[in-house]
């Protein structure tokens, strides 16, 4: 939860610091709670599976209500992640934009909660039915759980290219859905925060920026598209 020698330097540089979304953002918070309100009713037998999740994971269910079957998916997900130690309440974005709060530092979002749901959430329901079945069915057989471990102990390594290589060991991109899902999620909202966040820089702030990992590999990954825009790109190695 305390932010490391770097990271403190470069927060006591900073003027701004930027999230994809801004977790303390009070608009965010509504925007998010409302997502996929008077959303269609799922089918018995994937509603009946969804229950099971957030009951696993010891949600009472009038807590997710009015929230898409999606998000509430992916919340009983990240409860559940809890029981392996990774607790949602130390993420880095609520560390961050609790130190930028304290020190009075500007917060700002790269893109809007409704960009970022749309990549989560599709417009087309028998689409979002079908990711939603996916996820799920990841959930119940363990394999969410083993690649969310996977892809954190990544992080916590600095390994770049273990998280390069997801796609290949995930288990989780196997069909066009799935690769249209990845690339919704990832590779069509970079080009987004890269041209926010050249303009924020463009204003004369001094930035910190807190995206995740999955945005910082590829060619279309972040710092490429920086780097194509004259940004001088460096890797700081925090070990």
């Amino acid at each position: 939860a305390f932010p490391g020698a770097k990271l403190r330097a470069a927060l006591a540089d900073a003027q701004t610091v930027a999230f994809e979304l801004d977790p303390l953002d009070p608009a965010v918070q509504r925007s998010l709670r409302t997502a996929g309100a008077g959303s269609a009713k799922l089918p018995a037998a994937l509603d009946e599976q969804l229950r099971r999740e957030i009951q696993r994971a010891c949600i009472p269910a009038q807590a997710l209500a009015g929230l898409h079957p999606m998000m509430q998916a992916m919340t009983a997900m990240m409860v559940d992640a809890a029981r392996d130690g990774l607790q949602v309440a130390y993420v880095q974005e609520f560390v961050l934009a609790g130190t930028a709060k304290a020190r009075n530092l500007r917060t700002v979002s790269l893109e809007t909660p409704e960009r970022q749901l749309a990549a989560i959430i599709p417009n087309d329901p028998v689409q979002a039915e079908r990711f939603l079945a996916s996820t799920l069915d990841q959930m119940q057989s363990g394999l969410g759980r083993q690649v969310l471990l996977r892809l954190a102990a990544a992080w916590e390594r600095g390994d770049l290219q273990e998280i390069e290589q997801y796609e290949r060991w995930c288990d989780c991109v196997k069909t066009a859905d799935d690769r249209a899902m990845v690339k919704a999620l990832n590779d069509e909202r970079n080009p987004a925060m890269a041209e926010r966040i050249d303009a924020l820089h463009r204003e004369g702030q001094r930035l910190l920026v807190a995206v995740g990992a999955l945005h910082m590999t590829g060619p279309k990954a972040l710092p490429a598209l920086l780097q194509a825009r004259g940004f001088r790109v460096e890797r700081v190695d925090f070990r």
